[in-house]
């Protein structure tokens, strides 16, 4: 079964500054792509994405080509660094343009594009805030209709306080981190096969029909 993942690299620098995030990224990548999973990396920065909440912010916008790509996904990964303890700014920015997909509900149920995705996320740095960033994301992933799996997440933050990042503290040799990368992967592929064999049978727009009439 041929399944791609997309990464979006939220990194705030841009191509070619060495990427932190980036080196993170290419050591899980080669996880996926020894599960026979085809994959592409976006830095979110080398492109003008405007701000905004829809999908497409007129004139310019390079949102719309990157939601394309990740449309035509089986499963997608975001990947942060934390700032000021939490995800940073190019993250919080997707996030609020995911939102645009909950008016893309299809004709047939009403499910949104992203309905039978698999999605995790990745957050790396040198300073505490990985998990505060994993649950804001997670949320984000879940009510833009993808799904996250068990351990659908890894991180790497080293030693509490400033000190070095992912590539000079040799993060890929860090066993905790590594065996997440390995769980997420493998949890997110056995599920984006499941999905494409048995996907989400949801009809939502008769669901949100009955919420109207369960409120009057």
């Amino acid at each position: 079964m041929a399944l791609k993942t997309l990464f979006l690299n939220c990194t705030l620098k841009k191509s070619p500054e060495t990427s932190n995030t980036e080196a993170f990224i290419k050591n899980a990548e080669k996880i996926f792509q020894e599960l026979n999973v085809e994959t592409e990396i976006i830095r979110v920065v080398d492109h003008d994405v405007k701000f905004g909440n829809t999908s497409d912010e007129g004139d310019g916008d390079a949102w719309p080509s990157i939601l394309e790509k990740v449309k035509a996904v089986d499963m997608l990964v975001i990947a942060t660094p934390i700032w000021r303890g939490d995800r940073g700014s190019v993250e919080k920015m997707i996030a609020e343009r995911f939102d645009g997909i909950m008016e893309e509900g299809n004709d047939e149920n009403g499910q949104y594009p992203t309905y039978n995705k698999v999605a995790g996320v990745m957050v790396d740095g040198n300073e505490d805030g990985a998990k505060k960033a994993i649950s804001s994301i997670t949320f984000d992933l879940s009510e833009h209709g993808f799904t996250v799996p068990v351990n659908g997440f890894t991180y790497y933050v080293g030693k509490a306080g400033p000190g070095p990042s992912y590539i000079k503290a040799e993060g890929n040799k860090h066993e905790f981190t590594n065996n997440m990368i390995l769980l997420m992967a493998h949890n997110m592929v056995h599920l984006a096969k499941t999905l494409k064999e048995n996907p989400y049978p949801t009809q939502v727009n008769k669901l949100e029909e009955r919420a109207k009439e369960m409120s009057k």
